[in-house]
């Protein structure tokens, strides 16, 4: 058995930890290969890659995108070359993300909470500011005990302070990573929350626009979700993967995936 990670978050994006942090971490856990998966920025791909190499671990370049859609509806992408059109379209998604910030802060402090979007920035300390910044920052001023009661009380669809945002399509996402030499992969499909017909339809639809994977096995899956994927996977000619979706421990998921020697398909991949 492998130990590897494909869906990870840094700084960076909505992430605790710094790029050669994850690095270190990955290789305590023993871990082979390591995917950096930030939110909407390339920008600690680089040093993401210095710090794998200092520690012997394979490092894979990646991303994660929003797509629009009635559900959540993410795409990963793997093996990504930063610049081009990915990163213009990065660039205005998050302005548009910074502009939803800014009212979701006013929403706040309409409510009597005393928030900013700088201080939201500043817990954040890296290039993407999104709503589990401000939730950390409801947590530190006592407004909240947890990022589960922010969410609900106020981040989340349904919240008093929800603003939504504009995506792009799930096509578009898949594009931009292809554009950009990468392969494109469904993150955690379970959070769809579709049934398996619709899933399915929905794999279909994404394979027609360039899909190559779905994240069969992922950190907060049951057993039988996981088989239920493989499965999927295979029924319709995708490649399956592995992530724990980690970004500092304390949703409960741990770094590192345990997965036989002939999970991957390494050469396609090309990892460094």
């Amino acid at each position: 058995m492998l130990m590897i990670d494909m869906h990870v978050h840094s700084r960076y994006s909505d992430g605790s930890l710094g790029t050669a942090q994850l690095a270190a971490a990955a290789k305590r856990r023993g871990l082979s290969l390591l995917a950096l998966t930030d939110h909407d920025t390339t920008a600690g791909l680089p040093s993401f890659a210095e710090a794998c190499s200092a520690e012997g671990i394979a490092a894979l370049s990646g991303i994660e995108l929003s797509a629009e859609a009635p559900y959540t509806l993410h795409i990963l992408g793997y093996r990504i070359a930063p610049g081009g059109r990915l990163e213009e379209r990065l660039a205005d998604i998050r302005n548009k993300r910074n502009a939803r910030n800014l009212l979701i802060c006013e929403k706040l402090r309409r409510l009597g909470l005393d928030v900013t979007e700088e201080e939201a920035k500043g817990i954040s300390g890296g290039e993407v500011v999104a709503r589990p910044h401000i939730a950390r920052l409801l947590i530190k001023k006592g407004y909240v005990g947890s990022t589960a009661e922010a969410f609900t009380k106020y981040l989340d669809r349904g919240g008093a302070a929800y603003v939504e945002r504009e995506r792009l399509s799930a096509e578009e996402c898949i594009s931009l990573i292809r554009e950009a030499g990468g392969l494109a992969v469904l993150a955690h499909p379970a959070q769809c929350r579709l049934d398996d017909d619709g899933l399915l339809a929905l794999l279909a639809r994404l394979k027609e626009a360039g899909l190559w994977g779905m994240e069969a096995l992922y950190g907060a899956n049951c057993a039988e979700t996981t088989y239920k994927h493989l499965k999927m996977a295979g029924q319709m000619g995708l490649y399956p993967t592995a992530g724990s979706d980690f970004h500092d421990g304390s949703r409960g998921t741990g770094l590192g995936m345990a997965v036989s020697e002939d999970f991957l398909p390494w050469a396609r991949l090309r990892v460094r």
